[in-house]
C-alpha cells in the first residue's frame, strides 16, 4: 500500500472531531426479534481535519500536506488526541500498561495491541504505527532496554526480542501510537472570506488498513 511515514501536524489535528466507526448489519425477523452481525473484525476511525484550522497559515500548511500526499493517493500518520496512548491520556506510558504476550521460549517477534475493556467484554486493537522512542517493554515485570533487549518496527508495530522470552512469562508493553489514515477526498475548497467569517473547510480523513 502507498503510505508515507509522516505525521499530519499534531497542532492541526488537535482541534479535529472524529472517532471509531463500526459496520453492523441488522435484520429484523417477522417475530420482531433482531439478528445482528458485522463483516468487520476491527473498527475504523474517521476524522474531520478542517476543524483544527485556526489561521490562514494553518490552511497553507494543510494544503502543502495535502498536495504532498497527492490527495487520497498516499496514506499518512494521524495523532488522535483522544486516544494515542496505551494508558489514559492523563498518565505516563509505562511498560506494564498492556499485555503483549506470554513467552513460549521460541517466539521472538510479537504484534503490539491495545485492549479496550468494559465489564466482561474486551476488544484487542492491533497497533501498527507506534511512535518511535515511546515503546517500553517488560518481561515478568522487569523493564527491558530498547536496542539491547528488543527492537521496535514502527512501520508495522512489531516488537522483536534479541533472545526469545522464557516460556510462561508475561510480556507487557506501553507505547504512544498514531493512526494510519488517508484523506477521504481529492478536493479541498476554501476561501479567505469564508474562513475569516468563521467557516472552516471540510477535510475528511479515514483510517486505512496496513
Amino acid at each position: 500500500m502507498s503510505f508515507h511515514e509522516v505525521r499530519f501536524p499534531p497542532n492541526l489535528s488537535f482541534g479535529s472531531v472524529g472517532g471509531p466507526e463500526r459496520r453492523t448489519e441488522v435484520v429484523t425477523l417477522t417475530n420482531g426479534f433482531e439478528e445482528r452481525n458485522t463483516p468487520w473484525a476491527h473498527s475504523r476511525r474517521r476524522y474531520d481535519a478542517g476543524l483544527g484550522m485556526r489561521s490562514l497559515d494553518d490552511i497553507e500548511v494543510l494544503i502543502a500536506f495535502f498536495e504532498a500526499r497527492r490527495g487520497q493517493l498516499f496514506g499518512f500518520r494521524w495523532k488522535d488526541w483522544s486516544d494515542f496512548k496505551s494508558c489514559p491520556p492523563s498518565k505516563d506510558v509505562d511498560h506494564m500498561d498492556q499485555r503483549l504476550a506470554v513467552g513460549d521460549g521460541e517466539t521472538t517477534a510479537f504484534q503490539i495491541a491495545k485492549t479496550y475493556e468494559s465489564g466482561a467484554e474486551s476488544y484487542s486493537r492491533p497497533i501498527c504505527k507506534p511512535v518511535a522512542g515511546t515503546v517500553k517493554v517488560g518481561i515478568a515485570g522487569v523493564p527491558q532496554v530498547e536496542m539491547i533487549d528488543y527492537a521496535v518496527d514502527t512501520t508495522s508495530g512489531t516488537v522483536s526480542f534479541t533472545d526469545p522470552p522464557p516460556a510462561g512469562v508475561q510480556i507487557t508493553v506501553g507505547f504512544e501510537f498514531d493512526v494510519p489514515v488517508r484523506f477521504d477526498t481529492d478536493r479541498i475548497q476554501t476561501s479567505v472570506a469564508s474562513f475569516q467569517a468563521g467557516d472552516v473547510p471540510n477535510v475528511p480523513v479515514v483510517e486505512v488498513r496496513v
